[in-house]
């Protein structure tokens, strides 16, 4: 909800609104008596009937709670193809965001948060769109119920064998010799903001205006949170102040905390500005500390040097640690202890809720086959791979067993998988200006690969109407790009794709995606060329089992559909004018990506996790292919010797076959085919020597000379005899 509450806030200003969702759809019920449908805005002649006691459907008791007839007995084509309403109490729960389980917000009332935020959506094109996702939930939880229903009428005991095989594997692999400490600050923000005036530590206040990037604890007291409307967030605490935001100061605060942070472990990551992971197995070594001791001492030291407290989490792993964190907010430290049996403990018990990777959506999946806590996963580990596919199988399995990752390191040592720029504006229509709009966001993305010296060979569109629909397109690109010249030429033809697809077109969001990326450290020229660079892979995978498969099912900030800074801050691109600059949406933690991930809500939707087995499937082939882009043509290629040297040399006599000609006086063309490329094998070349050569050198030194200026494409032209 936090991605969707900043995009609604200009959505829900006082003004004459449509009739909520629910009574329009009250007015279509059809008297099953009469035969008969109202016009919208007309009341029915008869009242709704109620549905039958013996209704078990997920999606006949959504419209039993809002009074709606079930529309799979309507005859009337037309009116069944019409959106149910969603269950209120669902949608309401839905409405409050991710953010509800943050610390400060345990004596709230919930149920009057949500009531509030409910009445001030209704009607609202954000209420629609929100109502309509929760009703496809609903049907499809009730869609996975059937399926349940159907699987337990089999027998599943090779199901569970293959479980049971796999929780063995992943048990053989457990480390408990490392200690993980997982860091966060408390309120960060708002608590940078409160030591220069001391006064607000005693009175609610939020840091930003249009959504909130964060808020005080006395601000929490009445249920306001991060990511939330600020106009919902005066309805709930009339006397709540707002601070503008100040990147800079927080930039530097980041840096004293990080500070102090290096001497405990000068190796630590930054997940975001505000929270770190730790590997102190070293530090606790060398100074013969105990894990709480050490602990205690590095959160006093942060708040001596920075005036600012922190919570710590101390676990075997990172998952753990991260949970932990949470438990003694503010100013506090909770730690399970390195034993199986203890860390087992701990898990049993948690609300799968708790765990990073488990969002709102995915939440209620779990909750309708009766996953509620940690300990009810084991139960059913023989249904979990065929309701949610191998990706969340994996996850859940790991997640039972308290596992996690244990190695740490700086953040930018992580391969990241894509990069992208978009911005949020007030609805924009016309061609020229969506075209306009398009060439921004371009250069945008042209910035952040400037930045990072990284190119990409695949490129995704993604938009949203003003309807809150999004739409997601991409394409492969003949050869890597990095200008925004390039991006853009690429990006139109997507772009023209959906306008003839959705007419009119009127958006409120756009953003460009590079996937598929290379580095340009070693590259010349200004599109592609790999350079002296060409032994690094283009896409690169590979995970390793057990600990590590929490890494498979969470993505770190860079890897976000969004911009950070170097101090993990999330900027959202908005042009002068179109948003207000403190509409800017922050991070709370690391969840899930989607399967093309190309979404960055906190934890919503279907970024959540892996819904479609067959999806994921290619999903993890397509990772696990490594190519070796061609120094003389660019063309990726398949990661073997022979193959690679053949197609190599067949490049490099081509212009062996040209300088002949030259040489001879002739003009003719005598550009050959490219050859297939192929796996093993590939034509046969007679200049073995010039190769070898290049592939020597760089074996010896790790780079080479690149004999011929770099080609794009692959060579076109007809075979001749010379």
């Amino acid at each position: 909800m936090t991605d969707g509450l900043r995009d609604f806030v200009e959505d829900l200003q006082p003004r004459q609104l449509p009739p909520p969702l629910q009574q329009q759809q009250q007015y279509a019920h059809i008297s099953r008596q009469r035969g008969r449908r109202p016009m919208f805005g007309q009341r029915p002649v008869a009242p709704p009937q109620p549905l039958s006691p013996n209704v078990t459907s997920a999606a006949a008791a959504a419209a039993a709670q809002t009074g709606v007839a079930d529309s799979n007995n309507i005859n009337d084509e037309s009116i069944r193809n019409l959106p149910e309403p969603s269950s209120q109490s669902t949608l309401k729960k839905q409405l409050l965001g991710p953010s509800v389980l943050k610390s400060g917000q345990d004596n709230v009332d919930q149920s009057k948060v949500a009531e509030i935020i409910y009445e001030a959506s209704k009607g609202s094109k954000y209420f629609a769109n929100e109502s309509r996702k929760d009703l496809e939930l609903t049907k499809r939880i009730d869609r996975i119920l059937r399926k349940k229903a159907e699987i337990e009428k089999i027998d599943t005991s090779v199901d569970l064998k293959r479980a049971d095989a796999y929780i063995a594997a992943l048990e053989l692999d457990r480390d408990l010799s490392q200690t993980i400490v997982h860091v966060d600050c408390d309120a960060f923000y708002a608590s940078v903001e409160e030591l220069d005036r001391p006064e607000l530590k005693t009175v609610p206040m939020a840091v930003g205006k249009g959504v909130l990037t964060t808020c005080n604890y006395e601000a929490r007291k009445f249920g306001v949170r991060s990511g939330m409307a600020g106009h919902i967030a005066i309805k709930l605490c009339p006397q709540l102040i707002f601070l503008p935001l100040n990147f800079e100061k927080y930039n530097a605060k980041a840096k004293e905390v990080r500070e102090v942070l290096a001497r405990y472990d000068e190796r630590f990551e930054a997940a975001s500005c505000d929270e770190a992971y730790l590997n102190i197995t070293g530090y606790l070594a060398k100074h013969n500390l105990d894990p709480e001791e050490a602990v205690e001492k590095m959160r006093q030291e942060v708040f001596e040097h920075s005036k600012l407290t922190v919570s710590a989490g101390i676990a075997p792993n990172a998952r753990i640690a991260k949970i932990c964190s949470n438990k003694n907010k503010p100013n506090g430290q909770f730690r399970v202890g390195n034993d199986r049996s203890i860390v087992m403990s701990f898990m049993k018990s948690l609300p799968v809720r708790k765990v990073n990777g488990v969002g709102r959506v995915f939440e209620r999946e779990l909750e309708a086959v009766g996953i509620k806590t940690c300990g009810d996963i084991y139960p059913l580990r023989g249904l979990i791979l065929k309701l949610f596919g191998q990706k969340a199988y994996e996850f859940l399995i790991s997640v039972s067993l308290g596992l996690g990752r244990t190695v740490i390191r700086p953040a930018e040592e992580y391969i990241r998988k894509s990069i992208g720029s978009e911005s949020t504006f007030p609805d924009l229509e016309g061609t020229a200006n969506l075209r306009e709009k398009l060439r921004k966001t371009a250069e945008a993305l042209e910035e952040d690969l400037t930045k990072t010296e990284l190119q990409g060979r695949t490129l995704a569109l993604k938009v949203k109407m003003f309807t809150y629909e999004e739409a997601i397109r991409q394409k492969p690109l003949p050869y890597p790009i990095w200008k925004a010249g390039d991006v853009y030429e690429y990006a139109l033809p997507l772009l023209t794709k959906l306008e003839e697809e959705y007419k009119p077109m009127k958006l409120r969001l756009m953003g460009l995606r590079m996937t598929n990326l290379s580095s340009r450290k070693k590259s010349g020229g200004s599109g592609g060329g790999s350079g002296g660079n060409f032994f690094k892979p283009v896409i690169v995978k590979k995970r390793k089992l057990g600990a590590e498969v929490e890494e498979k099912w969470e993505e770190w900030p860079e890897e976000e559909w969004g911009k950070y800074d170097e101090a993990g801050f999330e900027v959202r691109r908005a042009d002068e004018g179109d948003m207000d600059p403190d509409e800017l949406k922050y991070f709370d933690g690391l969840e899930s990506d989607d399967l093309v991930g190309l979404e960055c809500d906190d934890d919503d939707d279907e970024k959540e996790r892996n819904e479609k087995s067959a999806s994921d499937e290619e999903e993890k082939k397509e990772e696990e292919v490594v190519y070796w882009p061609c120094p003389i043509c660019d063309l990726p290629q398949m990661p073997d010797d022979r193959a690679f040297n053949d197609h190599v040399d067949y490049c490099l006599s081509r212009q062996t076959i040209r300088e002949a000609v030259r040489e001879g006086g002739g003009e003719r063309d005598t550009t050959p085919v490219a050859p297939p490329l192929t796996r093993t094998g590939g034509s046969a070349s007679p200049e073995k020597a010039t190769m070898s050569t290049v592939f020597k050198e760089y074996k010896q030194t790790g780079s080479h000379k690149n004999p011929l200026p770099s080609r794009r494409g692959r060579p076109r032209g007809k075979k001749r005899k010379l």
